[in-house]
C-alpha cells in the first residue's frame, strides 16, 4: 500500500492510504459476515481510509440511514481498532422521516444540525473523534456563515479533525473557505466528487441543482483544485457502477460525448499493454494524475477489493499517461 497526507495542519492532517474503501452498502445489501471480511482484507493489504455517511443507505429499506455507520462501529469494536482506522462520514443529506428523501426532506446544515447529527455519527461509529467530515450536500436556506462557524466549533472542541465537502459548486467550496480564514476558523480541505477516466456531461439537470450535476469534477472544479494544491480531491464511484466491463450496466446518457470512444479505446489498450484489467488502469490514472485524486472504491466481494488493492502497485509509463489524457 502507499500514503499520502490529507490536510494542512499538523494538529488534524492525516496519512492515509491512497485507495479508500466506500461502506456505503455494508449493512443493508452487502450482509455483515461479508462486510467484515472485506473490510479485514482491506486493512490486511494495508488500507487505512474508510468512507460513509450518516444517511447510508436510507434507500434500501426507506428508512433514514445510520446502517453503514452502526456496522462500521461494531467492526471497529470487535477488532479492536483505535486512530489507525480513518473514518469519513458526512451529514447534511439524512431525511429527517422515514419514507422521505434528502432532495424533499434533508438534514440540513444549520449550527443546529451540525452539532447533533456528528454526535449521532459518533455514537454510531464508537469514536471519540470524527477524523474527517464532510457537508454531504449543500443547503442554501442557511447562512453559510452559521454553517462555516458550526463546523468550526466542533474542531476547535476536538471533537472533529479536518472538514471537507461533497456535492458543492466549486464557488460554495470557495465561499465558505473564504469565510473560514477570514474568521480564522478551519475550512474545507477535502473535497469529494463523482470522477473517473471518462468525461462527464455536467449540463445535465440534476436533483440536487437545476443547472447541472454539482457532484461530478468538471472544469470550474479541475482547475480550482489544480489553484489550490492544499486540496484533496477523493473520487467516488471511479468505475462508474461496473460501467467500464459490465454490458447490462450501459454508462447512461451523461457519458454520451464525443471524446467516450477514444477514450475507451485508449483505456483497453493501455490495459492490454500492462496486463491490467480496464478498472486498474482507471485507478492508477486517478492516483497518478497530475492532480492526484484518492479513489473511493466500493466492494460487494473479496475479488473485488482485490482488483482494487492491486491497481495501487500499477505504475503508468509516461507514454501511457500521455495517451490516456490526449484520447479524444
Amino acid at each position: 500500500m502507499r500514503y499520502r497526507t490529507i490536510g494542512t495542519d499538523p494538529r488534524t492532517r492525516r496519512e492515509v492510504s491512497v485507495l479508500s474503501l466506500g461502506a456505503m452498502l455494508f449493512g443493508t445489501a452487502t450482509d455483515e459476515a461479508t462486510s467484515y471480511a472485506i473490510l479485514d482484507r482491506y486493512v490486511e493489504a494495508g488500507g487505512t481510509f474508510v468512507d460513509t455517511s450518516d444517511n447510508y443507505a436510507f434507500w434500501m429499506n426507506g428508512g433514514q440511514g445510520g446502517e453503514s455507520e452502526e456496522l462500521l462501529g461494531r467492526w471497529r469494536r470487535s477488532r479492536g481498532f483505535g486512530d489507525e482506522i480513518i473514518v469519513a462520514t458526512k451529514l447534511g443529506a439524512r431525511p429527517l422521516a422515514p419514507g422521505t428523501s434528502y432532495t424533499d426532506n434533508a438534514e440540513g446544515l444549520s449550527a443546529k444540525v451540525i452539532r447533533e447529527s456528528a454526535e449521532r455519527s459518533r455514537e454510531r461509529l464508537g469514536l471519540a473523534k470524527l477524523d474527517l467530515l464532510y457537508a454531504h450536500i449543500e443547503d442554501r436556506t442557511v447562512p453559510l456563515e452559521e454553517t462555516v462557524a458550526a463546523f468550526g466549533e466542533l474542531v476547535a472542541e476536538g471533537a472533529v479533525g479536518l472538514l471537507g465537502a461533497s456535492n458543492h459548486r466549486a464557488w460554495r467550496v470557495e465561499q465558505a473557505r473564504a469565510l473560514a480564514a477570514a474568521a480564522g476558523l478551519p475550512g474545507y480541505e477535502v473535497l469529494q466528487y463523482h470522477h473517473t477516466y471518462l468525461q462527464r456531461r455536467t449540463d445535465l439537470p440534476s436533483e440536487l441543482d437545476p443547472d447541472g450535476d454539482p457532484g461530478s469534477v468538471g472544469g470550474d472544479l479541475a482547475s480550482y483544485l489544480r489553484a489550490e494544491p492544499t486540496l484533496t480531491l477523493v473520487a467516488y464511484s471511479p468505475l462508474v457502477r461496473g460501467g467500464y466491463t459490465r454490458p447490462d450496466k450501459p454508462l447512461g446518457p451523461e457519458y454520451d460525448l464525443p471524446s467516450a470512444p477514444g477514450r475507451l479505446a485508449a483505456l483497453r489498450e493501455v490495459a492490454a499493454e500492462t496486463g491490467a484489467t480496464v478498472n486498474q488502469v482507471v485507478l492508477a490514472w486517478l492516483m497518478g494524475g497530475e492532480t492526484p485524486s484518492i479513489p473511493l472504491v466500493g466492494a460487494s466481494s473479496l475479488a473485488q477489493l482485490d482488483e482494487s488493492l492491486e491497481a495501487v502497485e500499477l505504475e503508468l509509463t509516461a507514454a501511457q499517461r500521455e495517451r490516456l489524457d490526449a484520447a479524444r
